[in-house]
């Protein structure tokens, strides 16, 4: 059986790179006319005809879900997502969803995720502690193995020091609190237990990097693009603390999706060239 870290090693050896193409549509940018799943799976099938890929994909499951209105039996936010994850290369699959519960309920999230969207990974909040994190490494028995776990820790918003940066009681902040219990679980439940650590902050990604690097845990590293961060960069402070890359997945969004967004510009006539472009220089930009 292939855990979670045999897909990730996997996977970014058949594409050279640890990039991670999350797909979060900002529908004020599509080109007129063309509807989210239209679009989506028309850049797919190019990247796939240019024989470019990347090492995962991180669909954000709020960005489908609000254009479904189960009152009048429309779901069209759904069926566009299942669209575009059939679409989807063999690049693990990592559902962007933030669940977190007590015990039932987060069994009832690992089954959505799982069974249900057939994901390779999910995002987790670990605010409610182990029982809102164990039963995402438990509920399918010995499939739990292959699935992936991402666990909140240090984010790249704004407003993740809010908590996150909170000085605890032995004088460290949250964040480090937090990656001490994803190293416990990772050991405790499943390998594939990994963390969200964005790429905004330099300073604390090169703490957590090497942190982790001493425990292999994987990373998710958001915040790379739009939101300001560098996959160079990132890349240069992991080989510096020895962090072993394959494990890790770094994430950019609207920068390769639709980067017109950022200056509220409308989409190109030749949109798909420049997300081309834009995804192929990524992958070479996390070339491990």
């Amino acid at each position: 059986m292939m855990d979670y870290r045999d897909l990730l090693e996997k996977s970014a050896k058949e594409c050279g790179n640890c990039g991670c193409m999350g797909i979060d549509p900002n529908f004020s940018a599509l080109p007129m006319g063309v509807g989210v799943e239209e679009y989506f799976t028309t850049l797919l099938s190019a990247m796939k005809e240019r024989g470019i890929n990347v090492a995962a994909f991180k669909p954000n499951i709020g960005y489908f879900s609000r254009l479904d209105s189960p009152l009048e039996g429309d779901f069209r936010g759904s069926l566009a997502l299942a669209s575009i994850v059939k679409s989807l290369p063999s690049s693990p699959f990592i559902l962007d969803s933030k669940r977190g519960d007590i015990a039932t309920s987060s069994a009832n999230y690992a089954y959505e995720a799982y069974r249900c969207w057939h994901a390779d990974a999910v995002t987790v909040s670990p605010y409610m502690g182990h029982d809102s994190v164990s039963p995402f490494a438990l509920s399918l028995g010995e499939e739990s193995k292959e699935k992936g776990i991402y666990i909140l820790d240090r984010t790249s918003n704004p407003g993740g020091k809010d908590l996150q940066n909170r000085v605890m009681d032995d004088t460290k902040p949250l964040y480090m609190t937090v990656a001490e219990k994803i190293v416990e679980w990772n050991k405790e439940y499943s390998s594939g237990i990994g963390a969200v650590v964005g790429a905004t902050n330099l300073k604390e990604f090169e703490d957590l990097a090497s942190y982790y690097a001493i425990h292999s845990i994987p990373m998710l590293i958001p915040g790379v693009g739009s939101q300001g961060g560098s996959a160079e960069e990132v890349i240069s402070i992991m080989k510096k603390v020895g962090y072993p890359l394959f494990l890790a997945r770094i994430n950019s969004s609207s920068a390769l999706t639709h980067p017109w967004a950022k200056k509220k510009e409308k989409a190109p006539e030749n949109w798909k060239e420049v997300c081309l472009r834009n995804i192929e220089e990524f992958g070479k930009e996390c070339a491990i």
